[in-house]
């Protein structure tokens, strides 16, 4: 939306004053108004179309009278920002103003515990600069205003993410700044002027965090989640040649990467479990890769696998080319929608050349678990994100519903649970900050030996905090929150999809092992009870 559309769309808009003694008139079917926030709707002719039924509209504690609290405990705001709604308004009761105006794009919510505490007016925080706000605000207005809509869309059709959606975050340098902090930015223009030299992990975060808030778990994976997890092995680990081949095309949303190393033999125990195998050639100048790869996602579109193998040496990775031919992708229906590409996939003896090997054959696992911090973290960015809109949907839907002729707020047990939830999120940000400043001043390898056991409970713990918040979520939206769209439409899918968080990426109890393990390694021998 241009600075000129927005400007036009929040001026005041001149409006018919109307009595309210008037609009109770028009009471009856065929001439019909309702009162919502101080706008009277003529609806005489929409009745008959309307999703509940007429006898909604024909309700005398509707037709002609003010029904704002009734449309709201039904319905979401953005209902009435449709321009097919819009086209009903005839007029404004007189001497009424609107009080339900939705904030300017990009600004924070003022729903309390909505937004983290560095968002919020009056707090202070240690981690985030003037850059960081800054970008903060521009993210949001950027998928608010342009990847909500394709978002929604693609959870509903079940379609991957538009490919000129990727394209333009590669020109805007979207794309590469999702792939955290490194060289790959030098000299890089990136989204919202953002210098290089400033962006730090709590940008990534921030990005992160942003593009969760639309409430589309599915399409979340399907926007370049496989380039998050796929491509780091190939700008670590790749020959000069193959990276030329694939960074900058995937970055630009031209060609798409996945990570493939999960089997049906083989999850958590990648080194007893894998069965794919490459064999070498008697010259060296390729390889014959032979087996599956399972829940492989962005796998249906993908134009390279990232793949975990089995060799004569023992373990390697292998960048195979879908173009190289006898790759196989057939589609996994998994508990969200198909947009984002979970694949099965099959090689058949196919003919991968050995410029395509990275790192060193033998020295695979090292290749493996390279990123494997990192994607952790992403993890706990979205799922404690997640978790924390999904509060501020059940403190929003607790001040508007009404039970015994009060809003449900008043009862205490649900405020209660409201604490809880608020408690449980708040701690884990605070977490997730505290592990993101020493990922700003660690390198990788102090990162690999101090922080891989607090990254991984903190993954198992968030998503706990989301089993949390996604069970209580359903019981405060009641039958709204097992209903896809409408009211409780976000709460439903949050809670028939956070558990994939909970296994991606190391299921939560072989995750929370690890972390226990990790300290036993630094145990002092000369500490007792």
């Amino acid at each position: 939306m241009s600075q000129q559309q927005q400007s036009a769309q929040n001026k005041p808009v001149e409006r018919k004053q109307i009595e309210a003694s008037e609009v109770e008139k028009h009471n009856k079917k065929g001439d019909l108004w309702i009162v919502i926030d101080s706008l009277i709707y003529d609806v005489s002719k929409f009745a008959a179309l309307h999703p509940g039924g007429e006898t909604v509209l024909c309700d005398p504690e509707v037709a002609g009278q003010d029904a704002t609290e009734v449309f709201f405990g039904l319905h979401k705001h953005e209902i009435l920002m449709k321009p097919q709604y819009k086209r009903l308004i005839i007029g404004q009761v007189s001497g009424e103003e609107e009080q339900i105006v939705p904030p300017p794009a990009g600004s924070p919510s003022k729903v309390p515990y909505a937004e983290p505490t560095w968002l919020t007016e009056k707090f202070h925080s240690p981690y985030f600069q003037d850059h960081h706000r800054h970008l903060q605000r521009e993210i949001r207005k950027y998928v608010d205003e342009r990847v909500r809509e394709v978002a929604q869309r693609c959870e509903a059709n079940g379609k991957r993410p538009d490919v000129d959606l990727i394209q333009e975050m590669g020109k805007n340098g979207l794309n590469a700044m999702r792939m955290g902090p490194g060289d790959h930015l030098k000299g890089r223009k990136l989204f919202a002027d953002i210098k290089p030299e400033q962006f730090d992990y709590f940008c990534e975060m921030i990005i992160t965090q942003e593009l969760v808030r639309m409430g589309a778990r599915g399409f979340g994976d399907g926007l370049q989640g496989g380039m998050v997890i796929g491509l780091p092995p190939v700008m670590k680990f790749g020959n000069a040649e193959t990276q030329k081949e694939i960074i900058e095309p995937v970055l630009a949303g031209e060609k798409f990467i996945c990570l493939a190393i999960t089997e049906a033999f083989a999850g958590s125990d990648i080194v007893g479990g894998l069965k794919t195998f490459a064999k070498k050639s008697e010259d060296g100048s390729h390889y014959i890769v032979n087996g599956t790869k399972k829940w492989i996602t962005n796998g249906v579109f993908a134009d390279y696998f990232t793949t975990a193998v089995k060799t004569d040496e023992g373990f390697a990775v292998l960048c195979i080319p879908r173009s190289v031919g006898g790759v196989e992708t057939k589609q996994i229906k998994t508990s969200y929608s198909t947009t984002a590409g979970t694949a099965y996939v099959m090689f058949d003896d196919c003919k991968v050349p050995a410029k395509y090997l990275l790192g060193e054959d033998g020295a695979g696992i090292p290749v493996i678990l390279s990123n494997f911090n990192h994607e952790r973290w992403v993890m706990c960015c979205s799922t404690i994100r997640s978790a924390r809109a999904i509060t501020a949907q059940c403190m929003m839907w607790s001040h508007q519903r009404k039970a015994f002729g009060k809003p449900i707020i008043s009862q205490p047990v649900v405020r209660q649970t409201l604490a809880s939830l608020i408690s449980q999120c708040e701690a884990a940000q605070a977490w997730l900050e505290n592990v993101t400043h020493q990922m700003n001043k660690m390198d990788y390898y102090e990162v690999a030996t101090h922080l891989a056991g607090q990254i991984a409970l903190l993954k198992s713990w968030s998503t706990r905090v989301s089993h949390d918040v996604a069970d209580h979520a359903v019981n405060i939206l009641g039958g709204r929150g097992l209903t896809k769209g409408g009211m409780g439409g976000f709460v439903e899918e949050f809670h028939r999809t956070y558990k994939f968080d909970a296994v991606l990426g190391g299921s939560e109890e072989i995750l929370a092992d690890l972390g226990v393990r990790q300290a036993l390694r630094n145990y002092p021998v000369n500490e007792k009870l």
